[in-house]
C-alpha cells in the first residue's frame, strides 16, 4: 500500500537538473580566456598610446587608425567568420584565430614605425574576429543542458567585464615598468593557455550538411559593417563630412544588397529569418542597447575621474572596478532570476537599471564626483550583466543548431556596434556642449583655443602652458564645461536606454508561442 501511494509522487518529482563535469568547467575556462582578452585589448591600448605617440611619432591620421583599424576589421568580419565556423569547425577556427592573434600580438609589440602597427592592429582584428563566435557557439554543444548553458552563459559573459576591469590596470602596471609593447605582449600567455586547454578539451562541432561558404556575401558583409561603423566614427571625429557621408552611403548600399543576397541563397552566409523571431531580434536589440550604455558611460567617466577630479589613471581605472564587479554578480544572479521571471521581466529591468544609472550621473554638480560616478557605473554595470546574459542565452536557444556560429555572430556584431555608437554618439553630444561652454581667456594662444576647444586633456594642458591667473580661469572653465556636457549626456543617454527597455518589453510581449518555447 505504501508503494502504491508513494509512486505516484516519485513520479512527479521533477528530475534533478544535471550535475556539470570537470571536463566541462575546464572547458568552460578555455572559452571565457578570448572574452577576457578581447575585452582587456579594447581597454589597454587607451593607457598606452601617449607613450605609443612619443616613441613612434605618428600622425594625427596613423594615431587614429592604431585605435580604429581593429574594431573595424573585427566588426566587418564577425558574421563572416561565425558562418565559417558552422562550416569548417568552430574548435578549428577558434585555435586558428587563437594561434594568429598570438603571433600579431608579439608583432604589435615590437613593431617600428607607427604604420606597422596599424598593419599588426588589423591583422588582431582578422584573428580576433575567429574568436568570439567560435566561443559563443561552442558553449552549446559543451552544456546541452538548458539550465547548465544559462549558467556558462552568464560565466562567460563575466569575461568582458574582467576584462575590461583588468586592462587599465595591468596597463598602469606595465607602462610603470616597461615599454609600450608590453601591453600587446600580456596578451601571449593567455593565448599559450587557451591553445594548450583548448586543443585537449574542446569538442569539435559544425554544421553537418553545410554549403559552399558565399564569397560575394562575405564582401558585402565586409562593404556594410566597415564603412557603417567608420562613418559613425568620422562624423564625430576631424574627418570632412562628405567622408562621413560617403561611407554611410556605400554602406546602406551594400546593406540592402547583402540582404536581398541572403533572401535569394538556398544556403545564405546568414539566415535572416532569425530576426522574425521576437526573441531573437530583442535579445540582439537588447545586446546593442546594454553595451552602448555602458561604453558611453565608461568614455567620460574615465576622463571626468582623471581630468577633473585629479585622480591618476590606477587609481581611476580602480573605481570602475565595483561596476565591472556589479556586472558580474547580476550576470550570475540572472541565472536564478530567469526561473521565476521570463525574459519580457528581466531584460527590460537591466535596461531601466542602466537608464537609472545614467540619471545619477546627472547629478554630478550637487555631491561628491568620485562617489556618484562609482554609483551611476555600478547601476549601468548592473544593468548590463543582468540583460547581456539573458540576450546571448536567448539567442544561442532560437538558432538552429547548425547555425550557432552565425547567431554568436551577429550577437557579437551587436556588441561591437554598441561600443561604437555609445563611444561616438555621446561622446559627440559631450563634445558639442563641452565647445558651447568653454570660455578661453583672451591672452590664449590660437594653438591654446585649438588644443583646449578639441578636447578636456587639451585644455588641461594648454592651462598649464598658459600658467597665472588666466591659466586658472581655462582650467575652471574647462572643467565646468566638461561636467556641463557630462549632466546633458547622461540624460540624454538615459532617456535612449529607457526608450529601448520600452521598446524591448513590447517586442517580447508580442511573441509566438514558439518563441516562448524557445525562451524557455
Amino acid at each position: 500500500m505504501t508503494a502504491a501511494v508513494t509512486a505516484p509522487a516519485l513520479r512527479e518529482r521533477p528530475p534533478a537538473p544535471p550535475r556539470i563535469r570537470p571536463g566541462q568547467w575546464v572547458a568552460l575556462v578555455a572559452l571565457v580566456l578570448p572574452t577576457v582578452l578581447v575585452a582587456a585589448d579594447g581597454t589597454i591600448l587607451s593607457f598606452a598610446l601617449p607613450t605609443i605617440s612619443t616613441s613612434l611619432a605618428p600622425t594625427a591620421s596613423q594615431l587614429l587608425w592604431i585605435v580604429d583599424i581593429y574594431p573595424l576589421v573585427l566588426a566587418g568580419l564577425l558574421v563572416a567568420m561565425g558562418s565559417l565556423g558552422d562550416r569548417v569547425g568552430r574548435r578549428r577556427l577558434l585555435m586558428v584565430g587563437a594561434t594568429g592573434f598570438g603571433v600579431l600580438s608579439v608583432v604589435a609589440a615590437y613593431a617600428p614605425s607607427a604604420g606597422a602597427l596599424v598593419g599588426a592592429r588589423a591583422g588582431l582584428g582578422f584573428f580576433g574576429a575567429m574568436l568570439m563566435p567560435s566561443t559563443l557557439a561552442l558553449l552549446r554543444t559543451v552544456f546541452p543542458d538548458g539550465g547548465q548553458r544559462r549558467l556558462a552563459v552568464a560565466i562567460w559573459a563575466t569575461g568582458f567585464s574582467a576584462g575590461a576591469a583588468v586592462g587599465p590596470v595591468v596597463g598602469g602596471v606595465l607602462l610603470e615598468h616597461f615599454w609600450w609593447g608590453s601591453v600587446f605582449l600580456s596578451s601571449v600567455p593567455v593565448i599559450a593557455l587557451l591553445v594548450v586547454v583548448g586543443r585537449r578539451v574542446l569538442p569539435e562541432s559544425k554544421e553537418a550538411s553545410p554549403g559552399p561558404l558565399d564569397l560575394p556575401s562575405v564582401l558585402l558583409s565586409l562593404l556594410t559593417m566597415v564603412p557603417l561603423v567608420y562613418a559613425v566614427k568620422a562624423a564625430v571625429g576631424s574627418a570632412p563630412w562628405t567622408t562621413a557621408l560617403a561611407a554611410a552611403v556605400l554602406g546602406t548600399v551594400s546593406l540592402v544588397l547583402f540582404v536581398r543576397r541572403q533572401l535569394t541563397l538556398a544556403d545564405p552566409l546568414l539566415d535572416l529569418g532569425l530576426f522574425r523571431l521576437p526573441v531573437f531580434s530583442a535579445s540582439v536589440a537588447a545586446n546593442l542597447m546594454s553595451i552602448f550604455a555602458f561604453a558611453g558611460l565608461l568614455f567620460f567617466t574615465a576622463q571626468y575621474l582623471q581630468l577633473v577630479v585629479g585622480l591618476s589613471p590606477l587609481v581611476a581605472a580602480a573605481h570602475l572596478v565595483p561596476a565591472m564587479v556589479a556586472t558580474v554578480v547580476t550576470g550570475l544572479l540572472a541565472v536564478q532570476l530567469a526561473k521565476r521571471w521570463s525574459l519580457r521581466v528581466l531584460v527590460p529591468t537591466g535596461l531601466a537599471t542602466s537608464a537609472l544609472g545614467y540619471a545619477v550621473a546627472t547629478q554630478l554638480g550637487g555631491g561628491p564626483e568620485a562617489a556618484l560616478l562609482v554609483a551611476a557605473s555600478v547601476l549601468v554595470g548592473a544593468g548590463v550583466g543582468l540583460a547581456e546574459t539573458l540576450t546571448n542565452d536567448a539567442i544561442l536557444t532560437a538558432a538552429p543548431a547548425g547555425r550557432t556560429g552565425a547567431a554568436s555572430a551577429v550577437s557579437e556584431t551587436a556588441y561591437e556596434l554598441g561600443a561604437v555608437l555609445g563611444t561616438a554618439v555621446l561622446g559627440s553630444v559631450l563634445g558639442a556642449v563641452y565647445r558651447s561652454h568653454l570660455l578661453v581667456p583672451a591672452t590664449a594662444s590660437a594653438e591654446a583655443v585649438d588644443a583646449s576647444t578639441q578636447t578636456l586633456g587639451g585644455a588641461v594642458e594648454a592651462a598649464g602652458a598658459l600658467g597665472g591667473a588666466d591659466g586658472d580661469a581655462l582650467l575652471a572653465s574647462a572643467r565646468d564645461a566638461f561636467a556641463a556636457g557630462v549632466d546633458v549626456t547622461a540624460a540624454i543617454g538615459g532617456v535612449v536606454v529607457l526608450a529601448a527597455a520600452v521598446l524591448v518589453a513590447r517586442a517580447l510581449r508580442e511573441r509566438r508561442p514558439a518563441d516562448a518555447v524557445r525562451e524557455g
